[in-house]
């Protein structure tokens, strides 16, 4: 059965932009997002921009600039990045939109008829440099459990212990670099105790890995600390009802931007219902993150999309963090690299590609090396794939007059054994082991280069023209089939194959015929091989 599927990338914050650690996983949903489409299921890829919060309104007032105006701008070279890096989303919306406003105070008022809602009065760091009192993500400090340092307010991202923001060690103000002070104010909570066992019943329901799973079953036992959704003015966001200093929260409205985008889209489009989307259960919604948020995603989202009556997601996708070289990204060590830096210099098929030679399903960390990357990209995609296409297609048109013909008997067991990996690397794919899809999408290259290789149809020409074609309409058959398991990782790449062999757009289950005596264009180039200075020279710009 064809199934229906909501998938989400975690929304990229618009005071930024986009790099690379910020591209392994929209590669990531987009290489699963591919994939569900290859297989004919009906799959639409929803995002947007996180456009509140403290660090926005200064960001803009810094630029002189409107918030709004600030964010459309850094929307549209979002956009503009994540197109050249061929990343299929849907939609790619703002959290800054009526709709979301809608929706979060919908959401919130029915967690308030609930008696989710509480005030309280905290004490809260204030920067008197800045005059604003200090959301968790912009105080920083020692942990106070395994003393990181340079730690957020609310989580460590090294021993992922959760923690009030005065619990750190050594706090200082991201804006003013300057130990805050301490004042007093009523804020507005979300009760997540309240939720405990529908968070606890879903995570039982296999929604997220074993380890993930472990890890907050830590967190469940320590106790669910209730949840500040609101903060103080100034501050770029939508206001809280029936408030007029108050504000929520930006990790109240920013996962409600997955609903606010499918509404919007929805609504623009026609093509489904938002009901049946995310109040049904014949779609399943899909998120892809980073371990850094996985609280907000696994136990207050799953609480409020309770609370506002939308299905739970299937599942909780969670990736570990980029480091390039073995050392974290870092803008002083120029390991900070743009994806505008990368685009000037090298193919974006090339990560694409070498992420998911890299990606699992575990939460460890992923390095982009630029040696492995180079030795990478000329061995597997151009001297294993592409290698085939230009080699046989000069044979067929210097010898064949650019016709294949029939595949010869002796060439059959090859095919079958490539086509024989179907089943693991489908499975591969579905749970997100690219590495091991593509370790399985090289063994059948290499199967059909040794089948080339020891035919020698090159050689063979020259006394049997025939039997020559015959050998490179084998060769073009497995490089399809090798084509139809690299499109979700490959997209533009295979294009141009399905253009060279005047084949229809490929589909999972092509796998399933052969092409023969018909005719292929003249070979153009697909890619080129790279150098070792080149890649080293993004990290330099």
């Amino acid at each position: 059965m064809t199934r229906k599927i909501l998938v989400t990338s975690a929304l990229p914050y618009a005071n930024g932009s986009i790099h690379l650690g910020h591209l392994v996983e929209h590669i990531q949903t987009d290489i699963f997002v591919r994939f569900q489409r290859l297989m004919g299921n009906q799959c639409y890829y929803m995002c947007a921009d996180d456009a509140h919060g403290t660090a926005i309104m200064l960001s803009a007032e810094k630029s002189k600039q409107k918030p709004e105006d600030y964010i459309y701008n850094i929307r549209k070279e979002h956009i503009q990045d994540f197109k050249a890096f061929n990343i299929s989303h849907d939609h790619y919306y703002s959290t800054h939109s009526e709709e979301n406003r809608i929706l979060s105070e919908e959401i919130y008022l029915k967690a308030k008829q609930s008696g989710a809602i509480t005030t309280k009065e905290i004490k809260q760091y204030y920067c008197e440099q800045t005059n604003l009192f200090l959301s968790d993500r912009f105080i920083k400090g020692r942990c106070p459990k395994c003393h990181e340092e340079d730690q957020y307010g609310d989580a460590c991202e090294k021993c992922f212990h959760t923690y009030d923001a005065t619990e750190l060690k050594e706090p200082y103000s991201v804006y003013s670099g300057k130990k805050p002070v301490i004042k007093n104010s009523i804020h507005y909570f979300f009760k997540l105790s309240n939720f405990k066992d529908i968070i606890n019943n879903w995570l039982q329901e296999g929604h997220v890995t074993d380890p993930v799973k472990n890890k907050l079953q830590e967190w469940l036992d320590v106790g669910l600390k209730d949840w500040d959704i609101s903060r103080d003015a100034p501050y770029f966001g939508f206001r809280i009802p029936e408030e007029t200093n108050k504000y929520f929260y930006v990790w109240l409205d920013a996962p409600i931007g997955y609903i606010s985008t499918t509404k919007n889209w929805c609504d623009t489009t026609k093509k489904e219902s938002f009901e049946r989307i995310w109040k049904s259960k014949e779609y399943e919604i899909h998120h892809f993150i980073g371990k850094d948020i996985l609280y907000f995603h696994t136990l207050f989202w799953p609480a409020l999309l309770h609370v506002g009556g939308y299905q739970l997601p299937q599942k909780v996708n969670v990736h570990g963090f980029l480091t390039v070289n073995n050392e974290k990204m870092s803008k002083s060590r120029g390991t900070f690299i743009l994806a505008k830096s990368y685009l000037k210099k090298l193919n974006p098929e090339f990560l694409r590609y070498y992420y998911a030679s890299k990606l699992t399903s575990a939460i460890d960390d992923l390095d982009f090396s630029t040696k492995d990357f180079t030795n990478k990209i000329n061995s597997d995609v151009l001297g294993k794939v592409i290698n085939i296409c230009s080699r046989l297609s000069a044979i067929i048109h210097k010898y064949g007059e650019g016709n294949i013909s029939t595949i010869p008997s002796g060439a059959k067991n090859m095919l079958e054994s490539i086509r024989s990996h179907r089943k693991k690397i489908e499975n591969f794919y579905e749970t997100l082991e690219f590495s091991k899809a593509m370790k399985e999408i090289m063994i059948c290259a290499d199967i059909a280069n040794q089948f080339i290789d020891s035919e020698a149809p090159w050689s063979v020409a020259k006394s049997d023209t025939k039997y020559a074609i015959e050998i490179c309409t084998a060769g073009i058959n497995a490089c399809r089939y090798i084509m139809i398991y690299l499109k979700p990782v490959l997209p533009n790449i295979v294009e141009g194959v399905e253009a060279l062999l005047n084949n229809a757009p490929y589909k999972w289950n092509d796998l399933d015929t052969t092409i023969e005596t018909q005719s292929i264009k003249t070979y153009h180039h697909l890619a080129s091989r790279i150098t070792l200075e080149e890649v080293e020279h993004i990290i330099n710009m």
